[in-house]
């Protein structure tokens, strides 16, 4: 019964392929089925309504943005101007759907509470999390923040400009950025 009904997951994998061609609109039962290849009957299997699948949705991107965020600015050894020099590159358009997916969320975020509360929650495990990295780099607590949000301004800020816009600079002027929000590491004062 699993190959008829799928599983979860794999209705979560197609509401994030909806959302990020789409955006929150685009996740709807009968289109999800259609893109399974299953009947509409599957979905009622794992979800008792869209709503459940929005939450889980929801939930799913929440907990995978937070792990990834503490995967990505934990130190290990890494110098932190070098760390957060890498996280920028993330950002650098190579991962187009995880952008798409990024600003959907944002943009259901306007209109609905519950994903509102869900991006502030990350939000501020982003802003937390890269700040420790600025603090490493022997900046005061409220510079450090400030850069976090910089860095997450211009970050996001590169998905809203047209990819043709810049294509010829793209790469000097992410570097050019890159080298104005992070500053080598600070002497203690």
């Amino acid at each position: 019964m699993e190959s008829k009904t799928k599983n979860r997951e794999s209705w979560l994998a197609a509401a994030f392929a909806a959302l990020a061609e789409g955006g929150v609109d685009k996740v709807r039962v009968e289109v999800l089925a259609k893109a399974l290849k299953v009947t509409k009957g599957s979905f009622y299997w794992h979800f008792r309504d869209r709503t459940e699948l929005m939450n889980a949705l929801l939930d799913s991107w929440k907990l995978g943005r937070i792990a990834a965020i503490k995967e990505q600015t934990r130190l290990d050894g890494r110098e932190p101007a070098q760390q957060l020099r890498d996280l920028l590159a993330l950002y650098g358009g190579s991962k187009p759907r995880g952008m798409a997916i990024e600003l959907a969320v944002r943009d259901w975020a306007r209109r609905d509470p519950e994903a509102e509360n869900v991006i502030a929650e990350v939000d501020r495990e982003r802003l937390h999390s890269v700040a420790g990295l600025f603090a490493a780099l022997g900046l005061a607590p409220d510079q450090a923040f400030a850069r976090a949000y910089l860095f997450y301004a211009f970050a996001f800020g590169q998905g809203l400009l047209a990819p043709g816009a810049a294509a010829d600079r793209a790469e000097v002027v992410r570097a050019i950025c890159a080298d104005v929000l992070v500053p080598e590491a600070q002497t203690a004062a």
